[in-house]
C-alpha cells in the first residue's frame, strides 16, 4: 500500500470512528442512570478497556518500553484530553460538549505549523471555515450563546487544546505505532480518569458499589469492544499518518452523529439550523478526502 492509499484509508477510518464516537454519550448516560455517577462512568470506560487489553499490553511490552517518552507523552496527553471530553459529555449538554471540543482543528492546525512546520493550505483553511460555520450555526451564536461556562464547557474546551498537543506529538514521532499509541492511551487514560474522581466534582465522592458495577458489565463490555477500542485504534493510527489539523477535521463527523442522536434521545434541540450545521460539518469532514481521491484518479 503506497502512502496515498494509506492516507486515504486512514481518512476513512478516522471519519467512521468519529461517527461511532458520536454515540459515546449514550452508554455514559446509561451508566449514570444505573447508579454509576458521571466521573466514575468515565473511569469505567477507561479501566475496563485497559483490563481487556492487558494480554496485548503484555505481548507488546518490549515495543512499548522502546517507545520511550514520546509514546508515553502522547498517551498521557491523549488520555487526559479524551477523559476531559468524556467528562464534558457528562457535565454539560451533548451539543455544547461537542462544540467546545471541536474547536480542535484550529489548535491542531496552528500547533502543527509551529511544531512541525506543516504548511497551511488554502484548502485547509476552507475546510476549517466550513466546519466552524457549521459549529456557529448549531451554537446559535447570533441569538446569544451566553458568556457563562459551566464545568462541562471548560472540560470540552481544554480537551480540544490538549488533544491538539497529543496529535502533534504522535504525528511527529517517526517510529510511532498506532497500536502502541492506543495501548499507552488506555493506560494513561485510566490514570487520568481515576485522577478525575479525586476532584470536587458532582458524584465523585462516592465510588460505585460492586453490585451496581456487576449489573452493568454484561452490556458495557461488548459496548467497549465495539464502540471504544476499535475507534480508538483507528484514531491513534490515523494520528501517525495524517496531519494533526486534518485528523481533527475528519473526526468532526462525531458532531453530526452526536447532534442527531442527542436530538432523538436526549430531547436536545434539532431544527433547520442544527440540520444545516450538521451538513456543513459533514461536508468539512469529507472535503479533503474526496479531493484527495479525485486527485489520485486524475
Amino acid at each position: 500500500m503506497n502512502l496515498s492509499k494509506t492516507e486515504n484509508a486512514a481518512m476513512v477510518a478516522v471519519a467512521l470512528s468519529g461517527l461511532a464516537w458520536g454515540l459515546f454519550w449514550l452508554p455514559l448516560r446509561a451508566l449514570d442512570d444505573a447508579g454509576i455517577s458521571g466521573v466514575w462512568a468515565v473511569a469505567l470506560f477507561y479501566i475496563l478497556p485497559m483490563i481487556l487489553l492487558l494480554p496485548v499490553i503484555f505481548w507488546r511490552r518490549r515495543q512499548i518500553a522502546r517507545g520511550g517518552w514520546p509514546l508515553h507523552l502522547a498517551g498521557l496527553f491523549a488520555g487526559l484530553a479524551l477523559v476531559l471530553y468524556a467528562g464534558a459529555l457528562v457535565f454539560t449538554d451533548v451539543v455544547r460538549a461537542l462544540l467546545f471540543y471541536y474547536l480542535t482543528p484550529i489548535w491542531s492546525t496552528i500547533l502543527a505549523r509551529l511544531a512541525i512546520g506543516e504548511r497551511i493550505t488554502g484548502r485547509r483553511w476552507g475546510t476549517i471555515g466550513l466546519g466552524l460555520l457549521g459549529l456557529l450555526m448549531i451554537l446559535r451564536i447570533d441569538s446569544g450563546f451566553g458568556t457563562t461556562l459551566n464545568t462541562g464547557d471548560v472540560m470540552g474546551l481544554a480537551a480540544g487544546v490538549i488533544w491538539a498537543i497529543a496529535a502533534v506529538v504522535m504525528n511527529g514521532s517517526s517510529d510511532g505505532n498506532g497500536l502502541d499509541f492506543t495501548l499507552s492511551y488506555f493506560v494513561w487514560g485510566s490514570v487520568m480518569a481515576l485522577a478525575l474522581t479525586m476532584l470536587p466534582l458532582a458524584g465523585a465522592q462516592a465510588a460505585p458499589d460492586w453490585e451496581a458495577t456487576r449489573h452493568v458489565l454484561p452490556w458495557i463490555s461488548p459496548v467497549v469492544l465495539v464502540l471504544v477500542i476499535p475507534p480508538a485504534l483507528a484514531i491513534m493510527w490515523g494520528a501517525t499518518v495524517l496531519s494533526p489539523g486534518l485528523l481533527a477535521i475528519l473526526f468532526m463527523t462525531e458532531i453530526s452523529a452526536g447532534t442527531v442522536t442527542a436530538a432523538l434521545w436526549a430531547d436536545e434541540p434539532f431544527g433547520i439550523r442544527e440540520a444545516s450545521g450538521v451538513v456543513l460539518i459533514a461536508t468539512a469532514g469529507i472535503w479533503e478526502p474526496v479531493l484527495s481521491l479525485w486527485r489520485d484518479r486524475a
